[in-house]
């Protein structure tokens, strides 16, 4: 099969192939075993490291490659189509530099995007809680003003690289009477006093991805951590969640891609009937619909990343949009995988169960696909 462009230019194409090399080469060999054993994907984060694709994203000016949107996607997509849970531990740090992108003072910034660049560091973002999910104004986590800072107090559940991550970005309430004008960013570090983790969670995919509950008990915090202003949270955390959905939509289509590049080989491999699988034309159908998807999937996640790249009016929406169809897809597309495998596709020798797994999150977190839909609605019909 040849290789579509998808409208890259040359700097972006040559990415690809460099992410796909170091990912066929060192991450995806190992993707089975960090699924099977619930293991953190260390060596596979080494050599997204050495490659310096772990945050690619991040400011030249603050240690990173300075890639924009369109290439955070192209890595990520990439990386997920090897190895779901790696591309998720190295998501996060996405999901950390954001908010003080956005909002951090310049001091903040300089004191930690260098060491998530450089991956000394890794990152985690901490908004969800037990009883503010999709309800972000809910959040309890209170952050009570003290001499020289705040003290945090709350939970926090649902937590990626908690326990794994160096730094936290948390939200709380300086005032729950306020509802989302009262909530703010700080940034945690692991070692401050009374920050604390539960057990692992224990997840159908995603399986060497740590994610845990997050204790915060008096945990005292510089006032020169609080990232922008207070009553700030609401829009840091919509802000982050707008730039990040592209990067979901991106991780979505690489398991999709995984999952149709293994089908797509297995066809031409077995043989039923004395003729490969690949020659009946019902399955050919199948295979159809799933590139289909998968195209119109990756279409609107390149689309999403140059909209947020170009600061456009529409990157809530896009974003959205994107991340809906795509984890939707994800979702159909290794289900049919696994099919079109038979019973070689329901046990662990192949990949697809693992990706069916893996993609099922997708269509759950960074926003429920019912809530994407919600964000997609109003803005139609408030035209």
């Amino acid at each position: 099969m040849s290789r579509p462009t998808y409208g890259l230019g040359d700097d972006h194409l040559e990415l690809r192939d460099v992410v796909r090399q170091v990912c066929e080469e060192q991450i995806a060999p190992r993707a089975a075993e960090v699924d099977e054993h619930g293991a953190f994907p260390e060596a596979s984060l080494r050599a997204l490291v050495a490659a310096r694709l772990h945050a690619i994203t991040i400011p030249a000016e603050y240690g990173g490659e300075g890639g924009d949107h369109l290439a955070g996607v192209v890595v990520a997509e990439e990386i997920a189509r090897a190895c779901a849970t790696t591309q998720q531990v190295a998501g996060a740090n996405e999901l950390f530099a954001l908010p003080l992108l956005l909002a951090g003072s310049e001091e903040l910034k300089r004191r930690y995007l260098p060491r998530i660049a450089s991956g000394e560091w890794l990152g985690a973002f901490a908004l969800s809680e037990p009883e503010a999910g999709s309800d972000v104004a809910a959040i309890r986590t209170r952050a009570t003003a003290g001499e020289g800072g705040w003290v945090l107090t709350g939970t926090k559940r649902w937590i990626t690289n908690a326990g794994s991550a160096d730094a936290y970005v948390v939200f709380a309430t300086v005032d729950p009477d306020a509802g989302p004008r009262g909530l703010a960013a700080f940034v945690v570090e692991a070692t401050d006093p009374g920050l604390s983790f539960g057990a692992p969670e224990r997840k159908m995919g995603m399986k060497g991805s740590p994610t845990c509950e997050v204790y915060l008990d008096k945990v005292f915090v510089p006032a020169d951590r609080l990232i922008g202003e207070t009553g700030a949270g609401m829009r840091i955390a919509l802000g982050t969640l707008d730039r990040t959905r592209a990067t979901v939509a991106a991780q979505a289509v690489g398991i999709a891609q995984g999952a149709l590049d293994v089908a797509s080989a297995y066809l031409g491999e077995r043989q039923q009937f004395g003729k490969p699988l690949a020659t009946f034309q019902g399955l050919q159908f199948m295979v159809a619909d799933m590139e289909i998807q998968i195209r119109a999937a990756r279409a609107l996640t390149h689309q999403a990343a140059r909209e947020l790249d170009s600061h456009g009016a529409d990157l809530t929406t896009a974003g959205a949009v994107a991340k809906c169809l795509a984890s939707d897809t994800a979702m159909k597309v290794t289900t049919d995988a696994v099919q079109l495998l038979g019973g070689a596709g329901y046990v662990r020798d192949f990949p697809v169960e693992r990706m069916m797994r893996d993609a099922k999150i997708t269509q759950i977190y960074e926003g429920t696909n019912q809530i994407q839909r919600l964000v997609i609605a109003r803005d139609v019909l408030s035209d």
